[in-house]
């Protein structure tokens, strides 16, 4: 009879503190953590961090394994890499440069022109586009416009062949997401420079590495709206297509992507956007263009010559950019 009432009121005092504590603003205790650690420090006198901990050592050479594994890499699949390589220029930079390079100027402005108003339905917008394409040609700069694009295109296209596979598959189950997203928070946080250091290592100098680069670079806005979009599918569209017996593929290829197309749309769009970013950092790998001409511009310095090759940058960003942007947003229109 006696015990029950004192292990009730010993319980009650232990809610009482834990909400005690809960109460406490979050402030208050990280300049308890920020004093602790300024307490250790004090005492310790040591502020960097220890190379060994009771006679262990603490330092990770991730360095090393890094380099021994792309040594490793290199060696194994060096005919892989080779392949990567001969399909990537044949087949798709050397066929899409001479193709873009052989155009007479005034038939690629006519196609901006009709790609622009079908497009946007503006002739105000239609006319600037013409406008900005025609100066960088005004600039001395087409043929360079037409090797940065070229290098674009490939960079897109294969993006396109990696990016939507893995959204779809994201968008269908969780775990391959779960895995996915961290990679790919990765992929958008590591510096561009860093791209470009096993690129060149497996692909050697030129115009592949730079390739391979951008895609690294600028395809997980792809993977992520594919994803969201694919995701963002009212159930009663799939409910309605299940009820007419129609199979998970079906269901996929005429209920999901149609109805995802304006997600996959912006994700299109901002892959072409980063892989214009990295125009001026592929560069450095031999992958010439425009962003060749910023590259010597940095190096004279010639602020001129950077500030004319930077403008036909950003004339090709927003000729893109409006087109893509105009047909995405006619079609979600004509959806609703």
């Amino acid at each position: 009879m006696v015990s029950e009432p004192l292990r009730d009121t010993s319980e009650s005092g232990s809610i009482e503190l834990v909400e005690r504590i809960r109460s406490i603003p979050w402030l208050v205790w990280v300049v308890a953590g920020f004093g602790l650690v300024w307490v250790s420090t004090r005492l310790s006198g040591e502020i960097q961090f220890p190379s060994e901990v009771l006679g262990i050592s603490t330092t990770i050479p991730l360095a090393d394994w890094t380099n021994s594994a792309i040594s490793w890499m290199t060696t194994e699949f060096d005919a892989i890499f080779d392949a990567i390589t001969r399909f990537i220029l044949r087949r798709i930079l050397v066929p899409t440069e001479k193709f873009l390079i052989g155009i007479p100027w005034q038939v690629f402005l006519a196609v901006v022109g009709v790609l622009g108003w079908f497009s946007t339905r503006s002739k105000l917008t239609t006319l600037t586009l013409v406008l900005l394409m025609a100066m960088i040609g005004s600039f001395g700069y087409w043929e360079l416009a037409m090797i940065t694009l070229a290098i674009i295109i490939a960079a897109v296209f294969l993006s396109l062949l990696i990016g939507l596979p893995l959204g779809i598959l994201a968008a269908q189950s969780q775990r391959f997401d779960a895995v996915l997203r961290p990679i790919l928070d990765g992929m958008q946080t590591m510096p561009a420079f860093v791209y470009l250091l096993p690129a060149m290592f497996f692909f050697g100098l030129g115009k592949v590495p730079a390739v391979i680069a951008t895609i690294v670079y600028a395809v997980p806005p792809l993977i992520r709206l594919t994803t969201l979009g694919i995701k963002g599918v009212s159930p009663a569209a799939i409910e309605a297509a299940e009820s007419y017996g129609a199979t998970r593929w079906q269901i996929l290829r005429d209920v999901e992507m149609p109805l995802a197309l304006p997600a996959i749309m912006a994700g299109i769009n901002q892959t072409t956007m980063m892989a214009l970013a990295m125009v001026v950092i592929a560069a450095l790998v031999g992958a010439g263009g425009l962003g060749l001409e910023v590259l010597l511009a940095l190096n004279r310095p010639d602020t001129g010559r950077g500030a004319t090759a930077g403008l036909s940058i950003v004339a090709l960003a927003i000729i893109i950019d409006r087109i893509t942007q105009g047909f995405a947003r006619r079609y979600e229109e004509s959806i609703k």
